[in-house]
This record gives structure tokens, sequence and C-alpha cells, in this order.
């Protein structure tokens, strides 16, 4: 089971970071934070996914993250070592609900910020989901419609494989 889960997150990275809508997307930051741009763009798509999180989803945003707190904790003995140091700050800050808000984006985007080793003026890129917010929201329903498309057959073709 975690090792297909595994697969399923690979299928979704390789195919978020091929899509043309999502660089669409990245161009729009690339100049300015160069290959900090997929992060930003995938902090950005977060947003727009938590904000409307009742157009692609049965169950409010407040119970799954909740569940998925509560998932990752009864797991934690296979959660890598950083993913254990930052999970405490995840469930208190509640991030998944507060990644609705554009501070809850700007806060986590400050946080990653401060952990980079370059100077990835991650801290600032929240201007530009002021200034570009129109046309993110866009790429990202007109992606989002498209991954869920793609996902669905990969994971049923996933499931009914005999591994």
């Amino acid at each position: 089971m975690v090792a297909k889960g595994i697969l399923l997150h690979r299928e979704i990275d390789v195919y978020t970071d091929t899509h043309p809508i999502v660089s669409l997307s990245k161009d729009k930051l690339r100049e300015k934070y160069r290959h900090y741009s997929g992060v930003i763009v995938d902090m950005f798509y977060d947003h727009f996914l938590a904000k409307q999180f009742d157009q692609y989803s049965n169950i409010p945003l407040a119970d799954f993250a909740q569940s998925s707190y509560k998932v990752m904790q009864k797991h934690w003995d296979i959660i890598p070592t950083k993913g254990q140091k930052m999970l405490p700050y995840m469930i208190k800050g509640n991030w998944l609900v507060n990644y609705a808000n554009p501070e809850g984006i700007h806060r986590a985007l400050q946080g990653l910020s401060r952990r980079t080793k370059f100077d990835s003026k991650l801290d600032i890129a929240i201007q530009d989901l002021y200034e570009y917010q129109d046309a993110f929201e866009s790429e990202f329903h007109a992606f989002f419609k498209e991954i869920v498309l793609h996902i669905s057959q990969f994971r049923e073709d996933l499931i009914n494989s005999p591994t």
C-alpha cells in the first residue's frame, strides 16, 4: 500500500512538473525566482485548492486536514526525519486549512525562504500572488481538471496492477 502511494505521488510530481499549464504559471515567476518558481507555483496552487476545497471534495477542508494529520501521526515511523521535525509545526499551525488564506501561504513561503541556502526571495513571492492572482487561479483550475482525470486513470491502473 505504501509503495503504491509512493508511485502515485511520483506520478503526480512528474505530471505536474511537465504540464504546459504549470509551465505557463512558472514562466510568470522564472526570471525573478529562477528554479524556485516551481516551489512557488506549487504553493499558489495549494492556496487555490484549499480556498475552494468544497468544489473538489465532499469532505470539509477542516475535517480533511484533521484526518490527514492523524494519518501522518499514525505512520510517524515511516516519515523522513525532516518531515518528523516539520509535522508538529504543521499540525499546530493547521497549515492545510491556513493555506486557504493568503496570509497562510505567505507564512509558509517565509518559512521556506529562511531554510533555503540561497537568496530565494520566497518571502516576497506573495506579491506575485496578488499581482497575477486571476491568471494563476484560472491556470490552477484548468490544470486541476486535467490532473484529476489523469490521476484517476493512473490510480485505477495502479490498483489493478498485480504488485
